[in-house]
Parts: structure tokens; sequence; C-alpha cells
């Protein structure tokens, strides 16, 4: 709402995005690394917070009325509020009290209760053992008493025989001793009997609650211990003559006794009164249907928010974060308002949640939104401090302005909205405690968990932005629902709040229109015009305190008496007639206790098992904890948890394997990478737990020797792992860690282009592998069966081959791509049993075709040319749209895309698709993104499907061009970034944005400011550094760092001696979605850029790669299926 008032002198509602150097978003920021990387820590305190908070809300709250403790809410509104003065009111009854008073908190003392029964006898007449049920009927009673009543009349006035206009009825403390001043002298144990009979009932069945017949009263043990004042309390109609009689005897009483006792006021008489009226009103069906109406529809809005995360699959652990996290705040604030004395009985307890849920919401989804929005290859504490920096200003400024509208409000309304208001304070400040501690390290922990981490890989951008063609408008209902309308994320919590504190404002008044009420509010608020404390004599509590202390039971029982039929009644209150005894000490002690009487209780009888309890309740967690993130403990990835100065790029190093240099390598997606190296040794190496890696074969161990190794590949499931010799395939179980069959294959004396898995099922085999010669011929082979067949794909030798895993048909079995020297390309697919190949006849011209590269996400793939690539279609050959690229150096092209994203209709969407290749005449990385032209919506990836995506075409979208200089080994990574590794140049080059060449209808977004490297090491003996490019759909983030460096402290860091002495690295692998595998020589770095979980399926990606020169690059193929080649002039190993 800030911003809305804000909107003449900024001319926006949007909230101000602030720089990343501001202290508002800077400070939240680094709060919100250092809770991602102290999970345990901030989440164990909150853990403890809480428990301190909820551990006594039993022991402070009753649901007797009797004792110390602060009552409960029911489902009821009650209420004791005074009426403007209007004479056309007349009132229901009329009250008068008297209050008796010895040394200060000493009326309980037994010539103090004498004098007491004294006064109510000369008041009343003789009350002992009083029973005023009579068998006369009124009737019999002629005229109408003007004198002393005798005690006859007098008890066949009183309201158990019968309601009239001249009926009453009494309560009084001297009840307890049913009037008889001998049992009171006889008492040896005044409090005990005070505390004995405090569910005692007069003849109207009236209970004799402590609040009613006692003023100013001291708890111990939820025990009364003490009392200021007794309160003796008429309460009769307008034509009583027992009323009458109590107002003519007041004036000579207090003359009568002023030898013992001080009247005030001294002549007895001029005691003003004010309207008063009490409610106690059951929640009605109309309330019902409103709460559940509200309750319906803030559910209803949750999960449609939370069905629009598609980043969260744990979406039931969200439900229960939300409703631990809002029972917390609720409790939390009941326990914080009995502590400091806030009455919240007046509201029906359904209403409480209500307020706080409204409030969560908008912080919890805002937060949850900002972290999809993150890059995904950046850190999770990176991450999450990232989206709690952009998001603290909105959600500060939201309970700011909540809490000065709410407090400001509660100046206003009446004392049992006043006190929901006040609750409503509370919880909104310990609801965004909880989400600054609680939620926020259960978030981190979701992100960091594979779950989350892999889905906000492949969420989109703008998830709370559909996509949708520019002429499309949704209606106002559908952007309110879908949050593009400010209101139901800024504004809605504090709304519905508003809404209920004017609802329960009118159900107090509904004597009134909601219109005249809401004015009321801000014309002159109903004044409390009874008397204030008698400051001479320091009462304990005041007459307005004590009216408002009635509880709703007692409302309820004096209802009953007065108006059976109804549910609030109007009184004329009195103020009470107060008598002081002389010689009294009415000095209060110099500190009184400030808090509530069942707070001190608790203190003193439930601090050790709070503690207890306490420490029990964060080992449970910390167990829960370790069990939920034991992998991460294990892993010994203690960056995550602690170092302030977190690195984007993080480097192992395996240097403890091999002891010749490593020549071929394969990955899978859980983090395990498989090296063969040229001492004739394969090792298998978990980069999660680098102590349980393994050798497969070595020249030490006797048995199966698959050397020279020309080629390897692991399949889809991460469970086989394929070698390929000059003459057999040999399987090896990674799961089992055992050989499996041995195949015989005839090369024919030629290097395999492909070695992939098929995905084609069979009973009696498990797998088939297929081998793709460079002379264009192919096998595929069943190791189970033993059997192998040969088919003719090109009459040409082979330049490329690569399989092609068809994601849009799961029932299609693995196809594969090939390209011959001379240009031409080939499909093959299977039919039945049988392979079936095929040329693909392009339109456009096939001499200047370098390389194909498959895109299964879409069923289609890439045709590199000399200065153009072309997006075809895999079933049609048709050319879904043409790239306009620089001069690509042959075999250097790559590229990555976001996670397909799918509209209702079933249609995908792009939000973003990069080409990464190496310029033929520079030698510079280029990498091209293409964005949508709208932000947030998508690129349709078929025009055919436009209308269904409502997303931009390929001709409408935006196109990015960046340039890396001197990019060495480099690797584009499904992450979203490209990696490389390079020698230190002399001097660091700033990588330059350039604009592309016109690209047709390609139209340029914004300019892209330069981007400036990292400070690079002077160290003499570290000759290389990595290099990353991220943040592709943004501004892009450009940085560096030595791969060799003392200061970044990573684990298993290799000293430049460690490793063999090499003219430049490689092979290089992909591992998992954000890190590669390189190898130097005889040792393997992995470099991760930001978070990497290691347990993500991995896209559609080469696994496997072979030894490029410098400059060369990383090309993708298909997932898992390609070959590791060895290095060019070599024949094995």
């Amino acid at each position: 709402m800030l911003w809305y008032l804000l909107y003449p002198l900024r001319g926006t509602t949007e909230a101000p995005n602030l720089a990343p150097d501001h202290p508002f978003r800077n400070w939240p920021a680094r709060y919100g690394r250092y809770v991602a990387r102290h999970v345990d820590t901030v989440l164990l305190l909150a853990v403890a917070v809480a428990g301190i908070l909820l551990y006594p809300f039993p022991f402070l709250y009753t649901t007797d009325f009797t004792n110390s403790a602060s009552n409960l809410p029911h489902h009821v509104w009650t209420n004791a509020q005074p009426l403007s003065t209007r004479a056309d009111l007349e009132p229901d009854v009329i009250m008068r009290t008297v209050w008796v008073h010895g040394s200060y908190m000493r009326a309980l003392d037994r010539d103090v209760l004498l004098g007491a029964l004294q006064i109510q006898n000369e008041l009343l007449g003789s009350t002992k053992d009083f029973n005023p049920r009579r068998p006369v009927p009124l009737a019999a009673i002629t005229g109408l008493p003007n004198g002393d009543l005798t005690q006859h009349e007098r008890d066949t006035f009183h309201v158990i025989n019968g309601r009239t206009n001249m009926s009453w009825f009494y309560h009084s403390p001297l009840q307890y001793w049913s009037g008889d001043a001998q049992k009171i002298f006889n008492d040896k144990d005044i409090i005990g009997t005070v505390n004995a009979r405090k569910t005692q009932s007069t003849s109207v069945n009236v209970t004799l609650r402590h609040s009613i017949v006692f003023s100013g009263k001291r708890f111990e043990d939820r025990k009364l211990v003490a009392a200021d004042a007794l309160v003796i309390t008429l309460i009769h109609l307008r034509d009583s003559p027992v009323g009458r009689q109590w107002e003519r005897k007041t004036a000579a009483l207090a003359a009568r006794m002023a030898d013992r006792w001080t009247a005030y006021p001294r002549d007895g008489r001029s005691m003003p009164s004010q309207l008063y009226e009490f409610q106690f009103r059951p929640i009605s069906f109309w309330d019902l249907t409103m709460l559940s109406l509200a309750y319906f529809l803030t559910f209803m809005y949750f999960l449609h928010s939370l069905s629009k995360l598609r980043a969260v699959k744990s979406k039931a652990g969200l439900i229960v974060t939300l409703v631990v996290q809002i029972v917390a705040s609720v409790i939390s604030s009941f326990t914080v308002c009995a502590v400091f004395k806030v009455d919240l009985s007046k509201i029906p307890q359904a209403c409480f949640p209500l307020v706080v849920w409204s409030m969560s919401l908008e912080n919890m989804f805002r937060l949850i939104n900002a972290v999809i929005v993150t890059p995904s290859e950046d850190s999770t504490s990176s991450r999450i401090g990232q989206a709690f920096g952009e998001t603290f200003l909105v959600s500060f400024t939201s309970v700011l302005q909540y809490l000065l509208i709410i407090l400001g409000l509660s100046r206003v309304v009446l004392p049992g909205v006043s006190a929901f208001c006040t609750f409503a304070a509370i919880a909104t400040l310990f609801d965004f405690f909880y989400l600054s501690t609680f939620f926020l390290s259960v978030l981190s922990v979701e992100v960091r968990r594979t779950e989350l981490s892999e889905a906000l890989a492949k969420s989109s951008l703008r998830h709370n932005r559909s996509s949708s063609q520019a002429p499309y408008r949704k209606s106002w209902t559908e952007a309110l629902l879908q949050g593009k309308i400010a209101l139901s994320t800024r504004i809605a919590g504090l709304i519905v709040t508003l809404g209920f504190i004017l609802v329960a404002q009118w159900h107090f008044s509904q004597t009134e229109t909601l219109l005249h009420t809401l004015g009321k509010m801000f014309r002159d608020r109903a004044k409390s015009e009874t008397a204030p404390l008698l400051i001479d004599i320091h009462q304990a509590r005041g007459p307005t305190s004590w009216l408002r202390l009635q509880d709703h039971e007692t409302a309820r029982e004096v209802i009953h008496v007065v108006k059976p039929w109804a549910h609030s009644y109007v009184a004329r209150v009195y103020d009470p007639l107060v008598f002081v005894m002389k010689g009294s000490n009415r000095t209060p002690p110099a500190r009184e206790r400030s808090l509530s009487p069942a707070v001190y209780d608790f203190a003193h009888h439930q601090t050790v098992p709070l503690i207890i309890a306490i420490i029990v309740v964060v080992s449970l967690v910390r167990l829960l904890m370790n069990y939920l993130l034991w992998d991460e403990i294990a892993g010994g990835r203690s960056g995550e948890y602690g170092g302030e100065d977190e690195q984007l790029i993080s480097i192992k190093t395996v240097n403890s394997g091999h002891a010749l240099d490593v020549a071929l390598m394969a990955a899978t997606p859980d983090g395990r990478v498989v090296s063969a190296g040229l001492d004739r040794m394969i090792w298998v190496w978990n980069v999660r737990f680098l102590g349980t890696s393994y050798v497969v074969t070595s020249p030490d161990k006797s048995g199966r020797d698959p050397f020279p190794v020309l080629a390897m590949a692991i399949d889809d499931s991460s469970e086989w792992l394929v070698l390929l010799s000059s003459s057999k395939i040999w399987i090896w179980d990674l799961k089992a860690r055992k050989w499996g069959p041995v195949v015989e294959v005839d090369l024919r004396g030629q290097k395999p282009d492909a070695l992939f898995f098929s995905t084609r099922k069979s009973r009696e085999a498990r797998m088939s592998i297929v081998v793709i010669r460079r002379n264009g011929t192919m096998v595929e082979t069943w190791p189970d069966l033993g059997q192998s067949q040969e088919y003719v794909v090109c009459k040409s030798p082979l330049s490329c081959a690569v399989p092609l895993a068809d994601r849009a048909d799961s029932n299609q079995a693995t196809s594969f791509l090939t390209l011959s020297r001379r240009g031409c390309i080939h499909k093959g697919t299977t039919v039945g049993d049988v392979w079936l190949t095929e040329e693909v006849r392009l339109p456009s011209d096939e001499s200047d075709i370098q390389a194909v590269l498959a895109v299964p996400d879409y069923s289609s793939y890439l045709v590199a040319r000399t200065s153009s690539v072309d997006l075809v279609d895999f079933h049609s050959s048709s050319i879904i749209y043409t790239f306009r690229t620089e001069v690509i150096r042959p075999r250097t092209l790559s590229f990555f895309h976001s996670h397909p994203r799918k509209t209702q209709t079933g249609a995908k969407g792009l939000r973003s698709f990069t080409l990464v290749y190496i310029k033929a005449d520079g030698g510079e990385c280029v990498i091209q993104t293409y964005l949508p032209s709208v932000e947030g919506e998508t690129i349709s990836f078929r025009d055919d499907e436009l209308s269904l995506t409502r997303g931009c075409s390929w001709q409408d979208a935006s196109e990015i061009r960046r340039t890396v200089e001197n990019p060495g080994l480099w690797a584009s990574l499904p992450s979203g970034c490209v990696v490389g590794i390079r020698q230190k140049p002399p001097k660091q080059p700033l990588p330059q944005p350039t604009q592309p060449p016109a690209p047709g209808s390609l139209r340029r977004r914004r300019a892209t400011p330069p981007l400036r490297p990292s400070d690079p090491s002077d160290r003499s003996d570290d000759l290389y550094e990595v290099w990353t490019m991220t943040q592709l759909e943004k501004k892009g983030a450009y940085a560096t760092r030595p791969l060799v460096s003392d200061g970044f402290g990573d684990e298993y860091e290799a000293q430049p001696q460690d490793h063999l002495m090499i003219s430049e690295p490689g092979p290089i692998v992909k591992v998992g979605r954000g890190s590669i595998a390189a190898a130097f020589g005889n040792t393997i770095r992995i470099i991760t850029i930001g978070h990497e979980s290691f347990s993500g399926g991995l896209p559609d990606e080469d696994r496997v790669n072979r030894r490029r020169r410098a400059g060369g690059s990383f090309r993708n193929k298909a997932p898992g299926h390609s070959p590791a080649k060895i290095p060019p002039g070599s024949r094995g190993f």
C-alpha cells in the first residue's frame, strides 16, 4: 500500500529495485547467505525460540475462568462496552456496587470481611443463609413499598420468584460463608475457603467467580492469595423497591459508619452512571459461513499459487512447513499476549489463524518466487542470499506498514477489537521472524536437496507469469489469481485483516449500520466515562477495568437471568460506593508485578521441564537434519554451510590414482567419473565421496584386460559401463562392481564414430549396444545373447555420428544421425526388430555442413554450417529456423537450452536457447543467446505451436551475443553457463559484447554492458585459470579464478608439482548439471559452477569427450551415448 501512496512522487506502484550494494539489500543478502551456510544453527535457534514460546501456552491459558491464567477464546463474541448516552435507550437492568477495602491487598482479612458483611446487611437486610425462594406470588403484595422492606418482602421481589420490573438479585464474596458472621469468625483458613468455593453458584445460578466478587486479585500457583477489594453487586430492574432502598440507604450509611469507614464519595449519593452493553453472542450461521468462505478462498489461493510452483516437487513438505510456521506464529503470539495481559477472549478463536495465514502466504510465495528466478548455476547460499536481499525491502515494508495501520486502528476501535489488533501486530512480527529463520532454513535445505535443486534448474525464469501472446489479454480475475495484480501479492493480507477488523467492530455495534460504525471509529471513539482510579486510596484495579474483566461465562449466566431469549443486555452501571476501613495502610509496595501471575507460576514450577523439553526437541530436530542431510555431511561439503567467502567456481583435485596421463573419461549424472589412463588403469571416481573410489582394472590385477580402449560410454541409468577395444566390447557393472559379458566385435580397422546404448527393449536381453564405424556401417550387439547385427548407414566415410533419444516419444527407441565427409545426412530409426536408415534431403546446400547435434527434448537436431545453424525437425526433415552466426570453426558448435516449458495445451516452449562456438578468424568463444521478445514469455519451438504456447516465434526472438577471448578448453553446461580452462594471458582482456550482424528479422533487446573479469592471480607457477560466463538470460556475469591457488582452500587441492608436465589439458567431460571433470596429465580436476547436487538426471548431453587442442571446444552429444575417443593419431593404449 505504501507504494500506491507514493505513486504521485515515484510514478509507479512497483517496489524499488535496489542496487546490490544498497544496505537494505546487501545486509539481508549477507544474512540469507549466512542462513544457507549455517542451516543447522539457524534452524535449531528457530526451533528453540518456538519451543520456549509454545511450551508455556497450556499453562498460561485456561478454560474455566477461575484462576490466574488468561481466558482462552471460544466460539463466541463477548464484550462489555460503554454506550453513548441516549435518552431513548432504556437499560434492561441497573447495576450498583459497593467496594470494601482494608489495607492494600488485605481485603480477605477477617475484620474486613466482617465489616463488609455489616455493610451488606445494612443495605439489603439480613443475608444470613440467604434463600429468597418464596411460595407467595407477587400478586399477594399490594402497593409498592417505599420504606424499608421486610425480609419477606425483599425475598418476594427476588428474580427467582418470577421476573418482573421489580426483580432483583445480588452476588457477594460473603456468600462463600452464607452471609454468616459466625462462620467467618470461625474460619481458620479464609484463603482456602475462597479457593475451594470459587465455583459456588448463587440461587440464580450465577457462579461466584473471583473475577466478579473481588477486585485487584493476586494469584500464586493458580490460587488466589490476596485481594484488594470485596465487591458487593446489586442488579435490579427499573421499578425494583430493593434498588430504591439501596440508593436511599447508601447516603445514610456513609454518614452513620463514618467512625469506622471512609466513604467515597463522602455523601454516598453523587455517583455518576454509564450505560454498558454486555454481550455473549455465539458465533452465528452467517459468521460460520463467512469464516468458512474466507478460509476456503485463502486455501484455494494457496493451492493455486502452489500449483504454479513447478520448481517445488515436495509440495506436501511446503504445506507442512506453512502449517508449522502459522501454528508457531499464532501460539507464540498467544503466549506473548498472555504474558502482558492482553485479553483475547472477546473474539472467536477461529478468526486468529486467518490473519496470520493471509500474511504468511504473501511473504512465503514472494521468497520462493525470488529463489526460482535466481540463476540455477549459483550456489544454494548465493541463491538464498540474493532472493532474500531482493525481497527484504518489500517484505519488511509490508510488515512495517501493517504494524502502523493495525496499531493505529487499535487506538480507535473497541477494546475487544483493540486486543485483536495487538495480537495481529505481534503475530506479524513472529511470522516475519519465523520466515527469516525457520522457513528460510527449510527452503535452503530443500534447494540444496536433490528434488528441489534439480527442478529449480529446470523451472521457468518467470514462473508467475504464464506464457501468453502480446495481443492476448486475460481477465482481471485471471490476473488476480495468477498474481499479476499487486492486490494478490502485496496487500492481500492487509485487506483481509482490515476487513475483519471492520466486521468485528460492527459485530460489537450491531445496533448501528456498518457505515455508521466505520464513521464512528474515526470520529469519536466510545469513551469510557467511568470514574478513574481513586488516587488517594491507590486502588489496585479501577471499576472500568473490573467490568471489562468479566468473562463471557459470567455474561452468559447474567443474560440468562435478565433476558433469557437474548445474547446481550444493556445495564446502567453506577460507579461504586467505596468504603475504606479507617486505619488501613493503602500504600502499595514499591514494586508491583507487571506480568500475568501465571507467568510467575510457570517460571517457578516449569523452568526445569521447559529446559529439558527444549533440549529434547532440539536434539530430535538435529537428528532429523542429520538424516535428511546425511549425504551433504558425508560428502564433506562444508563450503555450503561455512565459509563467508564462498566462491562461484569451486575446484576439487583427484591426484592419487593414475601414474601416467589420463586419456579417456566418461561420467554419470550422480557424480561418478570413469577414467582410463596410459598406465593401463581404469578408475571409477565418486566425486561426492572420494573415499569410495575404486580401480576397475590395472596391470597389477590379474583378470580381464580391456586395453587398448578406443571408446567408452555409460547407459542412462548409470548402471553399465561399456569399454570398446579393437576387437571386443567389455561390460562393467557399476553397481555390483563386477564384469559383465564380453562380446566380440569386428571394427575392420576403423575407429568408432559413436558408441552408445540403445533403448530397444527385449525380453531376453538387458541391453543393446550400438557401434557406428567411420566407414559408414553400424553394428548392434546384444551382450546377454552374444548376438550382433550389422547395417549399412552411408556409402561414404563418416565425419560425425550422434544418437538421439526422442523424449517427445517415450515409445521410440534411440535413433541416430550421421554426417558423411561429402555432407550428406542420414538418420536411423527402428521399426520392429530392424534398423531403417534414410538420407535427409535438406532444401539448402549440403556442401558447407560441418556437424550435426541432437536436440532430443524437441525431436529435432542442429545442422552446423560455415556461418549459420539450421534447426531441423527430426521426423519431417524440415528446417524450423536458421540462426545466423559468425564464421564457425569446424566441430566447435555446442548448445544448451532452458528446460522445456509445457503449457496447459501440452505444447512446449523455451525460455532461452544458446549457441556456443569458436569464431574461425579470431578464435574467440561466441555465446549467442535467444530470448523471448517480451520478458516472461516463451519462444514457440515450432511456428505451428504459436497459438498453443502463446509465445513469440524465432523470428521475433531477441538475440544477445557475447564473446570471450582465449577460451582454451571449454564446455557448455546444462545448468545454463559456459566454463573453460585456459592459460593465463600476459594481460587479461575484457570480454566485449558485440553487435550481431543484421540477422534477418531478429532484433536486439538491449545493449549488453562490458563484462569485467575478476583479477587473476599473479603466481608464476600457476599457468592456468578457470573462467565462466553465467546468467546468460540476464545481463551476464563473467568470473575467473586460478586453477591452483592456496587462497581458495578447496578440498583435495594439488600443487603444480603434484601432476605430470602437460602441454595442454584434456580430455574434459560433463558431470551432473553444473560441473566438469578435466584431466591434467595424471590428475583430474572437478570444476563446479555454483551448487551441484550430483543426483539429478543429466539431459541428453555428452557424458564423454576426447582431448582437444587449446581453443577447441567440448562438442555436445546426446546423453550418455557418445564414445570417449583417443587423441588423434593414436591407436589406443
